[in-house]
């Protein structure tokens, strides 16, 4: 009788000291699946990451909670020019007086076009996305919106911008400018920025601006000789310290903080997601590489 208490107590002890790495079952020892990687914690109020070639989510915080988006609304006002049927982007345009005007009175950042100088569209994409400029995004509102004024055109545009989230089934996003310099109605939402950068990587010429570190464009003169302008940097710098990063915008304000949608591609698997308000340029890059690393973990 002894010994079969002993026994009990054995077999007793010998579970205990199992559970927290191994299964007993009917006398065979399985291992306990491995447990997953916790979820990172970051400074954004906001943020969204997802399987690129899928949709699925990966990872969420507030990722439906609108707010203001800063300059990357630009990555819509890129689909919209793009979506335009029989595109020619060597098609020239003249730049106007307005436009500078508008980068002066809001302060805003600016791809420094010289007024009078005839630009394609193609490097006002660059100097949409590169340097964010928005005379660039005016120029480009301009171009493309129909109207009789230019007021007229830019409404125009606006409203093309608010089909296309329409029509990719968004919800929680509305447009009121074509930069990110909004009115009070300007807002999205991480994971419906998200939505919106992965369909415009559907684009190659998209694709290619994005991922562009530096660019220079040769614009015309008014006296039709050549300007060289000043090279543009691309304000996204996981460009050049992420390690696979494709993409997409940073953004930034008064009220947004500090923005950024990105991409990656690592061993054939794309992650694409968005941090909004963070609280530096430095801090929503740390954010994007912790989501990054967190969602090829993960896909």
């Amino acid at each position: 009788m002894k010994n079969g208490i002993q026994g009990i107590r054995l077999r007793r002890a010998t579970g205990v000291a199992v559970t927290t790495g191994a299964v007993i079952a009917s006398g065979f020892l399985y291992a306990a699946p491995a447990q997953a990687a916790a979820a990172p914690s970051i400074v954004a109020k906001g943020g969204f990451v997802m399987n690129d070639a899928n949709g699925k989510s990966l990872y969420t915080k507030a990722a439906d909670t609108r707010r203001s988006t800063g300059s990357t609304t630009k990555i819509m006002t890129a689909k919209v020019v793009l979506a335009q049927k029989n595109l020619n982007l060597d098609a020239k345009v003249t730049i106007q007086m307005a436009y500078s005007d508008y980068i002066v009175s809001k302060n805003a950042s600016s791809a420094r076009l010289i007024v009078g100088d005839k630009v394609t569209v193609r490097q006002l994409l660059y100097g949409l996305m590169l340097p964010s400029g928005c005379d660039a995004a005016y120029a480009l509102a301009d171009k493309f919106g129909t109207g009789s004024t230019r007021s007229a055109r830019v409404k125009s545009f606006i409203g093309k911008m608010n089909a296309e989230a329409k029509k990719l089934g968004l919800k929680n996003t509305h447009f009121d400018s074509f930069d990110g310099i909004g009115n009070g109605k300007n807002y999205s939402t991480p994971r419906d920025l998200t939505k919106i950068a992965s369909s415009a990587m559907k684009n190659s010429t998209f694709r290619t601006i994005v991922k562009t570190k530096k660019y220079t464009a040769k614009t015309t003169t008014k006296t039709g000789s050549t300007r060289t302008m000043a090279p543009w940097t691309n304000t996204n710098t996981l460009l050049s310290n992420y390690s696979g990063t494709i993409g997409v915008k940073t953004g930034s304000g008064s009220t947004s903080k500090y923005c950024l949608v990105f991409a990656a591609t690592r061993n054939g698997k794309t992650v694409i997601g968005t941090v909004l308000t963070s609280s530096s340029a430095a801090q929503r890059e740390t954010d994007a590489k912790k989501l990054l690393g967190y969602g090829f973990s993960k896909v």
